[in-house]
């Protein structure tokens, strides 16, 4: 442990209680995470490591309700997530929720501002609203003047930051990060890992960070290690 007070309850934005998370594979059931527990507080910053395997992805998409747990329980800002119905779910992802991928998932046909604007579709805002908010997005990453180029015109670490602000777009209350520098140079790797830190720090947004690299989990306020489906050793970074 890195010898840190408890936060209190109220500036706890995700519980993990008791988790457990088990796939079959015909008659074998295989157990990922085991007797998991985890909590995350405001704003904080927290890199998790370990090795392939380990549960890390498994975790990340329990957090952001892309999963559901075998048994325990999963409480994000006061809600219990495990309990929502896809619907409420699928709902509650889209407001609370920002994901960043290792691999962008930009849409090739579609320029920067209008792959950020995604996430606003469904949502009860008129165009000029959507604009503004995509506007907003763009200029907090740095490429408000890349807004109209399509993905193949943009650098591997430009088409990162154009992910990074569609998952900002929507203003949400968890960042979740699963390698976003995984596929870039250390330079450009570099450019999103001090991104990543000016939104924890300037902005106040909480972030999850999946990770093998422990010069990117530097860059953290926490590092969670998994093994074997299990939490080991909280350090600082």
């Amino acid at each position: 442990m890195n010898g840190a007070a408890p936060a209190p309850a109220d500036d706890l934005l995700v519980r993990v209680e008791d988790v457990e998370k088990a796939f079959h594979r015909g008659e074998e059931v295989i157990h990922v995470l085991r007797d998991l527990h985890l909590t995350i507080p405001r704003g904080e910053f927290l890199a998790l490591m370990g090795p392939s395997g380990s549960g890390k992805s498994t975790l990340l998409n329990l957090l952001g309700g892309l999963d559901r747990p075998t048994r325990g329980r999963v409480i994000v800002d006061g809600r219990r997530i495990d309990r929502l119905s896809d619907r409420q779910l699928a709902a509650w992802r889209a407001r609370h929720v920002g994901l960043v991928f290792q691999f962008y998932n930009l849409l090739p046909v579609l320029t920067a501002e209008r792959n950020v604007e995604l996430p606003l579709l469904l949502a009860p805002l008129t165009r000029v609203q959507r604009r503004r908010h995509v506007a907003a997005a763009l200029g907090i990453v740095g490429l408000s003047h890349r807004a109209r180029h399509y993905p193949r015109q943009l650098s591997g670490g430009e088409q990162q930051r154009v992910g990074i602000a569609r998952a900002l777009v929507t203003d949400p209350s968890l960042l979740l990060c699963d390698e976003p520098t995984g596929d870039l140079d250390r330079r450009s790797g570099d450019g999103i890992l001090d991104l990543l830190q000016a939104l924890n720090r300037e902005h106040g947004k909480t972030i999850v960070m999946v990770t093998h690299d422990p010069h990117a989990s530097a860059r953290a306020t926490r590092v969670v290690h998994l093994d074997k489906g299990r939490l080991g050793t909280e350090a600082p970074p």
